[in-house]
């Protein structure tokens, strides 16, 4: 599915009115700004912030564009949407790598897409495409390029978590070099980096827990607990807060 289907699908037919309207008028959305496409994103309006964001043309556009359709394909779209929403965000990261390599967000938001992507067509046809090689050297050059990203921590730990548990450790280490002191070392760094941040909390405790429920519960049930002490500040903050309450009742529900 390309962006022209993307707004043209009737979940986005409301926003081509709002489109034609602004591109006739002078100043209208190609001089739309990075700004007002974030509004958007934090309002929860995600389909007009991704055509906003995509029509800017820059690597930061294309990187916002990204996510807010691997936010909308991942938990709003309708199944049968949803893989078509997911490649088009994979390739809107694509297009912000390409635009600028040196832009550690738009990585950063190719691995997110890729990974959505993944958990939409399933483990084996993932495997079939080198999805997981692929998001690692995503998460992997972001992090060269900004090594103090928090969210690129926690999702390179949630990495080596979820190629142990899908895998096992041996196979994991020796077919993708996958190892639980990797996982730890970046959750660690994660949460020094960004103790302060819902997603972060949220993330790491979820590793955990991938990475080994048992061994790991306490820990990952105080992270939760902090992840949801902490304000939600937009429309994705909403999202993870709900995911924190539910995991956290789940630990409860399983006797932990």
């Amino acid at each position: 599915m390309d962006l022209r289907a993307l707004i043209c699908s009737d979940s986005l037919r409301p926003f081509l009115l709002l489109a034609g309207l602004a591109l006739a008028l002078p100043g209208g959305a190609g001089a739309q700004s990075i700004d007002a496409a974030r509004a958007a994103y934090s309002e929860g309006r995600f389909a007009d912030a991704a055509r906003i964001a995509a029509a800017l043309g820059t690597s930061d556009g294309y990187a916002l564009a990204a996510r807010t359709l691997a936010v909308h394909g991942h938990f709003f779209a309708p199944a049968d949407r949803r893989t078509g929403l997911l490649e088009e965000a994979t390739a809107l990261a694509g297009k912000a790598v390409r635009a600028d390599p040196g832009n550690p967000e738009a990585h950063l938001r190719l691995a997110q897409a890729i990974g959505r992507h993944a958990q939409a067509i399933g483990a084996f046809e993932a495997a079939e495409q080198g999805y997981a090689e692929k998001i690692r050297e995503a998460l992997e050059t972001a992090l060269r390029l900004d090594p103090g990203s928090a969210t690129a921590h926690a999702a390179l730990g949630r990495w080596h978590a979820g190629m142990i548990a899908a895998m096992g450790s041996f196979l994991a280490r020796i077919t993708f070099g996958a190892r639980e002191r990797d996982a730890l070392a970046h959750f660690d760094e994660a949460l020094k980096r960004g103790p302060g941040r819902k997603a972060v909390n949220l993330e790491c405790a979820l590793g955990l827990l991938t990475l080994d429920g048992e061994k790991y519960r306490d820990r990952a049930r105080g992270l939760l607990v902090r992840a949801i002490a902490i304000p939600a500040r937009d429309a994705h903050g909403r999202i993870f807060h709900r995911r924190a309450v539910d995991r956290l009742a789940a630990l409860g529900a399983e006797g932990g």
